[in-house]
């Protein structure tokens, strides 16, 4: 039979009070007491229950994450970073997938006796979840929130100047006929690459050849392509609002027989896994992942420390990584058109 921690207090001769105080580390046990407890629980090879343990000290030891996917790279660097502060931390991490906007917005975890504290992802229907974590005073951070809320705690990359980067870049190259494939407009990080691709070609004096809005997918960049090949013209330079946009938006022109960066240069967004994997390997703005994990993981764990600090919300740099996808203007003569 199990040993219990009334077979620990009788066999140190000691109360149960006292024991448990062991348990839970409490300062206010005499050191050879302490080490009678703990020498009778490795003769009885008693291991205290971690959920009762967790309810003595009024903590889980457990984060709770939602996201709204596992198939991006981005994402999944991010959730990375965080396990790996957290482990530091002697913190374990719990995720909940919300896969859509018309899911329930209040999965298990949100319960403020199974989590420490939350970690919201890109969050969907965030107002609601502000609202609902306030209420249950349960410590929470949004990373890469689509809504600009001083009244949480947040780290955001700065989006516009991703975008203004990119357009610049494509720009000082000598392009002018220059096209945009945006990211679904519910996005806040998607008007913001839109908005600073648009504020660099104003600045220049150029207006975008197009600005054609896709989904963040491969089959979508793959699609809006087509379609400009079908209509018989193509810009010289594109600035995708994601990997993976650009990434279809490549295969379409090498299987149409464009030569990727000779006739049309091709900047993506976020650093995807594969993006230097790609051939040609694809110019792209990072998203420095492991920064918005740790500074989310640190702001929060203050948060669950010291419930009255203030809110606060981080705004990172993105960086422009110059690959083998774009390059120096060059007068072309043919016209891609469909056959």
């Amino acid at each position: 039979m199990k040993a219990s921690i009334f077979d620990v207090a009788k066999k140190s001769g000691l109360s149960v009070v006292t024991v448990s105080r062991v348990i839970n580390n409490s300062g206010t046990v005499r050191e050879k007491n302490r080490l009678k407890v703990l020498e009778a629980m490795k003769e009885l090879d008693y291991y205290p229950n971690a959920a009762a343990r967790s309810l003595a000290r009024g903590k889980t030891g457990i984060i709770g994450l939602t996201l709204t996917t596992l198939h991006d790279s981005f994402l999944d660097a991010v959730v990375k970073e965080i396990n790996d502060r957290l482990t530091e931390s002697g913190y374990f991490l719990a995720l909940s997938i919300i896969t859509g906007a018309d899911q329930p917005i209040y999965p298990t975890i949100f319960q403020e006796d199974r989590v420490d504290g939350l970690i919201l992802l890109c969050p969907i229907n965030e107002d609601q979840y502000a609202m609902e974590l306030k209420k249950k005073k349960i410590p929470f951070i949004m990373l890469d929130n689509q809504q600009k809320n001083p009244s949480v705690s947040s780290v955001m990359v700065d989006n516009f100047k991703g975008g203004y980067d990119a357009a610049r870049h494509l720009i000082d190259l000598g392009h002018k006929d220059i096209a945009h494939i945006s990211g679904p407009s519910s996005y806040l990080s998607s008007r913001e690459r839109e908005r600073g691709f648009l504020a660099a070609m104003e600045e220049a004096d150029l207006t975008p050849s197009r600005v054609e809005q896709g989904d963040f997918s491969i089959t979508s960049g793959y699609e809006i392509a087509s379609s400009w090949l079908a209509s018989g013209h193509l810009p010289t330079a594109i600035f995708a609002a994601d990997d993976l946009l650009a990434m279809g938006v490549m295969d379409a022109l090498k299987n149409s027989g464009v030569l990727i960066p000779e006739d049309v240069s091709i900047v993506g967004f976020d650093d995807h896994i594969y993006a230097a994997e790609f051939r040609p390997r694809l110019t792209t703005v990072r998203q420095p992942a492991d920064k918005i994990g740790r500074l989310g993981v640190d702001i929060l764990l203050k948060l669950i420390h010291d419930p009255t600090k203030r809110n606060t919300t981080q705004v990172l740099a993105p960086e422009l990584i110059v690959r083998e996808s774009t390059c120096r203007y060059k007068e072309r003569g043919t016209d891609y058109r469909s056959e």
